[in-house]
């Protein structure tokens, strides 16, 4: 028992596990939200601005009540709404691409939070999606692979010298400097009394305020930066293992999660009159508010066998994926089957966003097999057609050019906000 015990253990801190996986949901999730934020640009004052027919006097009071975090409370001014929603933009786009994904996923954070309890009457399931797992994406290593984060790594190991320590901390002044700025811009915002940073209560967990946590997130950066560049060995080690420990629980608590929301819809929808007699999905194909494509939705919705396969279809994915989970082959038909069902809902139902949000949840899921192989690909892709560039275009002086080297994906930065 013990020895099992210790295994599992051993299993759980010796590694941060699914690196390709959790970076797919970083680059969905923030990719899907940047996408929405760009589309809703003009309309951004009236959905969560000063416009919005739901007030900021309303929003204070609900806040009041339900204790969620958001930051546009804080000020009346239109130039404060303008800069928390350039700053979700901004931080949606930098961990999209796995710039200092540590420090981006916690501004990401904030910026859904902020933006999504101020009119909490906007959005569908895919935005309550996106609000759970910006939270859950702030204790995860999702900046291993497939991040500006891991290519300055790989560069910082290639041009160390052997048995050195890791010198990219000691020389990592940009992030320095974003870890001073935000340390600032925290303080000054606890000493203001911004609404909703209290220490305690009001927070993510019972007890446990708003500012418990960024500023336990804040000193937390610091003290990996710190332990990486005075106290190298067993400090290190014991950090470096409570940050595996980490994101693998909150890995799991992903998984878990999407399991629940496919449960739980899977379970209401048997219970439901429409879906028991296979009606269910003819009549939101007939609501001109979800048919963007009216002449397809009304050919599939004069089906009465096609409504009755899709219907029963989704009910019966929906409940049995959880379930298929312990069955690799299984596990990833019904993966298939509910990645198709969202792309349907996307092109018929005219829901992108909630489409996308829910594919992303789905890709935890992906065969690590799958990733790397697209990940080669890919890669064989770009260096096919930079060589093509520089044989086209070579530099003066020099001969046709040299592709560049095939790197591998190496571990996310050990910098101060990386």
């Amino acid at each position: 028992m013990e020895r099992a015990i210790g295994r599992g253990f051993g299993f759980v801190t010796a590694r941060a596990l699914a690196p390709y996986q959790t970076a797919l949901i970083r680059i969905g999730f923030s990719a899907t939200w940047l996408v929405f934020l760009l589309r809703e640009w003009p309309h951004r004052a009236v959905l969560y601005g000063p416009d919005s027919p739901w007030s900021l006097d309303m929003a204070r009071r609900l806040l009041a009540g339900n204790h969620a975090f958001s930051v546009l409370p804080w000020s009346d001014s239109g130039a404060w709404f303008e800069c928390v929603y350039l700053l979700a933009v901004v931080a949606s786009a930098l961990l999209m691409l796995g710039w200092r994904t540590r420090t981006m996923s916690v501004l990401f954070m904030v910026g859904v939070l902020s933006l999504q309890n101020r009119s909490i009457f906007i959005g569908d399931g895919g935005d309550n999606v996106i609000h759970l797992m910006s939270m859950y994406l702030v204790l995860t290593r999702c900046g291993q692979v497939w991040s500006l984060d891991a290519r300055r790594a790989r560069r910082a190991a290639a041009g160390a010298p052997d048995g050195a320590p890791d010198a990219a901390a000691s020389r990592d002044l940009t992030g320095v400097v974003l870890w001073a700025v935000l340390g600032l811009a925290l303080a000054v915002a606890q000493l203001t009394g911004g609404d909703g940073l209290t220490w305690f209560g009001h927070g993510p967990f019972p007890h446990l305020g708003w500012s418990l946590v960024l500023w336990g997130l804040w000193l937390t950066h610091g003290l990996w930066w710190a332990a990486q560049r005075y106290a190298p060995g067993e400090p290190r080690i014991v950090l470096d293992t409570l940050a595996k420990l980490a994101h693998n629980g909150a890995l799991l608590v992903i998984m878990v999660e999407v399991c629940l929301i496919y449960a739980t819809a899977g379970w209401y929808k048997i219970q439901g009159n429409r879906w028991q007699d296979g009606t269910a999905v003819y009549y939101p194909m007939h609501l001109d508010y979800f048919s963007p494509w009216p002449g397809l939705s009304d050919l599939l919705g004069s089906n009465g066998v096609m409504v009755m396969l899709i219907t029963y279809g989704t009910v019966i994915v929906q409940v049995a994926f959880p379930f298929t989970l312990f069955n690799r082959r299984l596990k990833n038909v019904l993966l298939v089957a509910m990645i198709c069902e969202h792309l349907s809902i996307a092109f018929l139902l005219g829901l992108p966003f909630f489409s996308l949000a829910m594919i992303t949840a789905d890709a935890v899921f992906l065969p690590t097999n799958f990733l790397t192989w697209v990940s080669g690909r890919l890669s064989g892709l770009r260096e096919r057609l930079f060589t093509r560039d520089r044989k086209t275009d070579p530099a003066p002086g020099s001969g046709d050019g040299e592709p560049p080297a095939r790197t591998e994906h190496g571990g996310g930065g050990h910098t101060l906000v990386g």
